[in-house]
């Protein structure tokens, strides 16, 4: 009998996107395939304290409740020996081991780097990009400087910084100048389409800026285009795979963070209705847009169709979501892959870059 893979599933965590982490983890943990996998949790709050044992459908109900059996860990920074230890002294599962980590963790301080980084100073595999790839992967800014210098088309845009708006006359004339309207506000740092505007006029880019400098010291302004939003999962390491495309109609006038978790008028149309050499230049950009970050793992790339068919990259989603309505599982399921089997292979993608990163010589 084959041993089961120990798997440590993380959610949670300290952005605005806790609450569709743990939505995204519920599925996750339902899906894996309990005959391969002995599977362990950790929640982390809002406050960022972990908690082993809590379970994804106990935190949808009542978010950061912590119950008598939840035990407060910390992780062993020990590369011989990576293991978590309860707080209090009492022994955990498996003395708080396991083969890997699913961090299924998005927005800050779990989809960029910073976990990562955390993991690879522990030395514990873990599954998605490393720590330059989900760095990139998260500041839309140096995400598009990366897609730029690949050769892959983007939209104009500007940065701003949070201390520029004191200058907001200023910083208002040069967007209208250079981006003109209409055009879309983001913080830098975030996904989900945490906030993000859409503005028309002046009046509402200043509303847009100090909504989006409230999450993030970098502000991306984009210029608006007319366009379909199509998206396309990418799952590999050095040789990645795509997916079938699908097309995003919002219920809105875009596809902010209602219209992807609360508003079910949205309308996913999978797979996107695109003549075949338009799905072909999407498939090689979202190919070389993951590429182009480093990202690892998975990755779902968000495009723009014009009606003349002219494509922008807008962005890579190194930790996209895993719910019941989200894109990238959906896309492999209609590209033949199952969600347990697309697991399956995120698992295994993820113990491969673990290793070839451990065959490298470090001094």
């Amino acid at each position: 009998m084959n041993k089961k893979t120990r798997v440590l599933l993380i959610f949670g965590g300290q952005s605005g996107e806790h609450e569709v982490s743990v939505v995204s983890a519920s599925y996750v943990f339902k899906a894996l395939d309990s005959a391969k996998y002995d599977i362990e949790t950790i929640g982390i709050t809002k406050e960022g304290l972990w908690y082993w044992g809590v379970k994804p459908e106990e935190w949808r109900e009542n978010v950061g409740q912590i119950l008598p059996h939840h035990r407060q860990v910390t992780l062993v920074i020990d590369p011989q020996n990576p293991r978590f230890i309860a707080l209090d002294g009492n022994p955990l599962p498996n003395e708080g081991k396991c083969d890997i980590v699913f961090p299924v963790l998005h927005g800050p301080r779990g989809e960029d780097g910073t976990i990562q980084g955390l993991f690879e100073l522990a030395g514990l595999p873990y599954v998605g990009s490393g720590v330059l790839g989900s760095a990139l992967g998260m500041d839309k800014d140096k995400m598009k400087i990366a897609f730029r210098d690949a050769g892959l088309p983007i939209v104009p845009y500007l940065t701003i910084w949070r201390h520029e708006l004191r200058e907001i006359e200023q910083i208002t004339e040069k967007i209208s100048q250079v981006i003109g309207y209409p055009c879309f506000v983001k913080p830098a740092n975030l996904g989900s389409s945490v906030g993000i505007s859409k503005a028309n006029n002046e009046d509402e880019l200043w509303t847009a800026l100090a909504l989006a400098a409230e999450y993030d010291r970098k502000i991306v302004v984009e210029k608006g285009v007319k366009a379909r939003e199509i998206e396309l999962s990418v799952l590999g390491n050095d040789n990645p795979q795509v997916s079938v495309p699908g097309e995003i109609v919002p219920s809105k006038e875009f596809y902010d963070y209602e219209a992807k978790y609360l508003d079910t008028g949205s309308k996913i149309i999978v797979p996107a209705e695109l003549k075949a050499s338009v799905v072909a230049k999407l498939q090689e950009y979202a190919r070389r847009a993951f590429l182009a970050v480093e990202a690892k793992g998975l990755g779902r790339v968000d495009c723009f169709v014009t009606e003349d068919d002219q494509i922008f990259i807008n962005e890579i989603n190194t930790m996209p979501g895993f719910t019941q309505i989200s894109m990238y599982p959906k896309l492999w399921e209609a590209s033949g892959l199952s969600y347990p089997a697309l697991l399956d292979k995120l698992i295994e993608l993820g113990m491969d870059s673990f290793e070839d990163e451990r065959n490298r010589r470090l001094y």
